[in-house]
């Protein structure tokens, strides 16, 4: 699986419910920005991943302008990305248009996702006032 189906699989797997955290390279360095959150460090990435796993449910990601670029170990992205999900916890729907970027790293542990590409930077941001 290339780069492409590696962001892609991810996106599939948040729309399935499955763990993300798999995706993210086992580092103190692994950063994720989510729309309102700062995770350093795989174990917080993995924590704060597992707890949206758990919170949440009924994900749409819809991809409108994936880009991604590869070289022999390295690869980034950006998308566009129609977003929403609902907040178990608070019984809320949220609905967002955002923005995604990223690096890539090949070569990176666990081989079960069918994969040797793992994200080591991911930043989502909206792109504008929160729905």
């Amino acid at each position: 699986m290339d780069a492409e189906a590696t962001v892609s699989a991810y996106y599939d797997a948040l729309r399935d419910g499955e763990s993300l955290y798999p995706f993210f390279v086992r580092a103190g360095t692994t950063v994720k920005f989510g729309i309102g959150e700062r995770l350093t460090g795989y174990e917080e990435v993995r924590s704060g991943l597992e707890a949206q796993t758990t919170s949440t449910e009924a994900w749409v990601v819809d991809s409108e302008r994936l880009v991604v670029e590869e070289s022999d170990d390295h690869a980034w992205f950006a998308d566009d990305v129609s977003m929403a999900w609902t907040d178990t916890d608070r019984d809320h729907r949220h609905e967002f248009d955002t923005r995604w970027s990223g690096t890539l790293k090949h070569g990176a542990d666990d081989a079960d996702l069918g994969t040797d590409w793992r994200f080591v930077g991911m930043h989502v941001s909206t792109e504008g006032d929160a729905g």
